[in-house]
């Protein structure tokens, strides 16, 4: 379900018309119209977009950010940090000075710089630190040093859990109203939209589900068929990554 369509369904539960929603966020009709039918070139632009999905999100009663995280993710990603030296440096110097200006090696250095260290972190924390986070919520813990000895021999001739498997099979049960978007690990969507309490969903992949899940707790997860609960209880938005292997023992 898209960004648009969400907007519009959860607005007509909440039994507002989009001249009710218009009075309460000073938002033009026109833009809220064309907001739900997924045009936002009246917005005024991205920064605009976001602030609109925002306030119009608080008035229906759901949580926006899930829906600006999917907006940033089709239009160009959420905006990059501006090093103070990019932002008080003219973009055309004086012409009658060009010629006798330097390069300005330190602004260049300081940028990429800047770059460099902006990228690093959104892959570690955004990617690893994310999945590894998921990683030890899905797993199951290790038998303790007083565990019976007759438990091993009876896991390592288990042919179950021996066999290879050939694809990652991921189920969810909403335990409250909640915002999930689902991709395998080619970035192909198996589902965007909102799930109700009592609503159950199963995805299957060749080697990799990943999901963002809008507030962390809202669904119980069965991995690979192992019950994990329902990882991020109280949290906000999840990302959790998936795959054949899962889970894995701590």
């Amino acid at each position: 379900m898209s960004i648009g369509e969400t907007l519009a369904n959860e607005r007509q539960r909440a039994g507002l018309s989009v001249t009710q929603v218009s009075l309460q966020t000073r938002i033009r009709e026109t833009v809220i119209r064309g907001m739900e039918a997924d045009d936002f070139a009246l917005c005024g632009g991205n920064f605009y977009a976001r602030g609109h999905i925002r306030s119009v999100s608080r008035v229906i009663g759901i949580d926006p950010e899930p829906l600006v995280a999917e907006f940033d993710a089709t239009h160009g990603g959420a905006p990059q940090p501006v090093s103070a030296v990019s932002a008080f440096e003219p973009e055309q110097p004086v012409r009658e000075f060009r010629e006798r200006r330097p390069p300005n090696w330190s602004a260049a250095m300081a940028l990429a710089l800047a770059l460099v260290v902006v990228y690093a972190v959104v892959q570690v924390v955004g990617q690893d630190g994310e999945r590894r986070t998921a990683k030890p919520v899905a797993g199951t813990p290790a038998a303790s040093p007083s565990a019976s000895p007759s438990d091993a021999p009876t896991k390592k001739s288990d042919p179950v859990a021996a066999a290879p498997r050939t694809e990652v099979d991921v189920r969810a049960t909403a335990n409250r109203t909640v915002w999930l978007r689902v991709r395998d690990g080619e970035g192909e969507a198996l589902f965007t939209g909102i799930m109700r309490k009592g609503d159950e969903k199963r995805w299957t992949a060749d080697k990799e589900i990943d999901l963002v899940i809008g507030v962390g707790g809202g669904v119980d997860l069965t991995v690979n068929g192992k019950d994990l609960g329902a990882p991020g209880e109280g949290g906000g938005v999840q990302r959790l990554s998936f795959d054949r292997d899962d889970p894995r023992a701590a």
